[in-house]
């Protein structure tokens, strides 16, 4: 028996039910799940792959039994919490999600070229609250890695560590003997070799394989790359497990921004971000867009549909019964968009 395997055949499935099952209190089905602590010590994430298709003696998959125990509605003490049903129900969907359905869209993806200077870094990391950057080459369609914080912080150390000989030479000691102007800040990250490789995955793989990957690997990052070689996403291991166990925030994290903002008259400030079916669920008006609308899940991929590009900032589309006011832009995206219902939309209900 291979304890890491979580597919080995040869593993015993209990079947004594002399123990537990006979101990169980009558008219109360009792549902036993391996322990994943005892069995995978040596692999944390085993026991994730036996609850999405490891077959018991009856022929019924972890999986299966967890499900139907999941969709019992189970209100005494021996049952799930609604926090544990939501949490399990959450795994259990994780083998049908491929990593295209929670990576950061190109537009989003904040990353960093190979000419960036080390000072040029620093900023950026303050700015962004990120530990790890992608790093591409002339465009994000040629990636190279990525920059993690802490090579960066281990570099700056090392560079500017004096030997004993060094510090005990000095009139003035250093705090810690580090004496930062021996810091090359103006040398690249390339230069300086702080790019470390990220993993490239195609959208179709199943978010379940990439995050065994990531383990394997030990690599938090993976850029999505289509079939012509270009960079459609960026997908991290907190993205994988925010979808187990909901928003995981920092204190880096910015507070959530409003999506949709009322402001009355039929008037609305919205996030391009805004899903479609939120912004007409606030504004109680279709958008009726047909076709156009068919692979757009936003207010801002609507608007780039209608006109086929993405508008200036400033620019006014009248359209569908809307005005769309684009405030915030840039080349690539856009931001923010005020949305008002037109006169004859409003009369007619």
């Amino acid at each position: 028996m291979n304890p890491t395997d979580p597919t080995d055949p040869t593993e015993p499935v209990d079947s004594d039910d002399s123990g537990e099952e006979a101990n169980a209190t009558p008219g109360k089905e009792l549902v036993v799940i391996d322990n994943p602590v005892a069995d995978d010590a040596l692999n944390p994430f085993a026991w994730f792959w036996r609850l999405l298709g490891r077959k018991r003696s009856n022929g019924a998959s972890v999986r299966e039994g967890l499900a139907d125990a999941l969709a019992r509605d189970t209100t005494d003490s021996e049952g799930f919490t609604a926090e544990e049903k939501a949490m399990l129900a959450s795994i259990l969907r994780l083998k049908d999600i491929r990593v295209e359905d929670l990576m950061v869209p190109r537009t989003d993806i904040e990353a960093v070229d190979m000419d960036t200077t080390l000072a040029e870094m620093l900023l950026i990391f303050e700015a962004e609250g990120h530990s790890r950057l992608p790093v591409y080459d002339e465009t994000l369609d040629d990636p190279q890695g990525m920059v993690h914080i802490r090579d960066v912080v281990a570099y700056i150390t090392n560079a500017s560590k004096l030997s004993r000989t060094e510090a005990a030479k000095r009139k003035t000691k250093l705090p810690a003997n580090l004496d930062l102007k021996r810091v090359a800040l103006g040398k690249t990250i390339g230069a300086l070799r702080l790019v470390r490789p990220v993993l490239f995955v195609p959208p179709s793989m199943m978010a379940m394989d990439l995050m065994t990957r990531m383990q394997a690997s030990r690599t938090q990052m993976a850029l999505i790359i289509d079939e012509y070689g270009g960079t459609d996403g960026l997908v991290s291991l907190e993205d994988i497990m925010e979808e187990i166990v909901g928003d995981i925030e920092d204190e880096h994290d910015d507070e959530e921004e409003e999506m949709i903002l009322d402001k009355g008259d039929g008037t609305f400030v919205c996030s391009a971000k805004a899903e479609l079916e939120d912004v007409e669920a606030a504004t109680g008006k279709a958008f009726n867009a047909g076709e156009i609308a068919e692979d757009v899940d936003t207010i801002g991929g609507l608007i780039v549909a209608l006109v086929g590009r993405v508008p200036a900032r400033g620019e006014v589309i009248n359209s569908l019964g809307f005005e769309f006011r684009v405030v915030d832009a840039d080349p690539r995206r856009i931001k923010v968009v005020v949305l008002t219902i037109n006169a004859k939309r409003r009369r007619a209900g």
